[in-house]
Formats: C-alpha cells, sequence, structure tokens
C-alpha cells in the first residue's frame, strides 16, 4: 500500500527530494529516484559525502546533489522565490567566478 501512496505523490510532485543515510542500504529510495526520473521529475537528492560513490548513478540524475537538509532548503527556497542563502557555501571569502577570472575573460 504504501508504494502505490509513494508512486501516486511522485507523480503529482513538481521536485522530488530523495534523502540517502549511511548507515544502512536504501534500494527503495534508490528506485524512488529511479521512477521519478523515468517520470521526468526533478529530483534532489540528499546525503553524506561519504557515499557518494555509491550513489554516482543517482547522482548523475538529480539536478542538484546536497550534502545536509538545510541544503536542501536553501535550493528550494532560490528554486522558489529566487532567495539567494545569506553566506555562500564557500563562505565569507566568497568570489563569484566572473569576478576571479576577469570580465574580459572570452570564456567565462
Amino acid at each position: 500500500m504504501n508504494s502505490i501512496r509513494t508512486q501516486t505523490l511522485i507523480k503529482d510532485a513538481d521536485i522530488v527530494v530523495v534523502r540517502f543515510g549511511e548507515n544502512y542500504r536504501q534500494w527503495n529510495a534508490a528506485f524512488d529516484a529511479g521512477y521519478a526520473s523515468a517520470l521526468g521529475k526533478s529530483i534532489i537528492t540528499c546525503h553524506p559525502p561519504n557515499i557518494s560513490h555509491m550513489l554516482k548513478e543517482v547522482n548523475s540524475n538529480a539536478q542538484v546533489v546536497c550534502g545536509t537538509p538545510d541544503q536542501v532548503l536553501q535550493t528550494l527556497a532560490y528554486v522558489i522565490h529566487g532567495t539567494l542563502p545569506v553566506q555562500p557555501k564557500d563562505g565569507g571569502t566568497y568570489v563569484p567566478i566572473a569576478d576571479r577570472l576577469g570580465k574580459g575573460n572570452p570564456k567565462p
């Protein structure tokens, strides 16, 4: 019964967030991500960085890969409202790539 509910929710979703943990294998979450991908849904995956390699195929179909739930919230805030985080992930010393390369760079 849960699989019917999950498939219905995925079909009705605009964006699907799939969260993986590191304590045990979550094949059902990987299946749900594949199902969402087959339906052409936008996918955000969330998992600790140390399991990125085993999720490389899932991540390759995701539009966004996050390491924390907070990053998922920041992504959704940007996608829905256009709101950027107050402080970039790179910290207070972040410099946009266009500024780092120079405005006259022919290949920004």
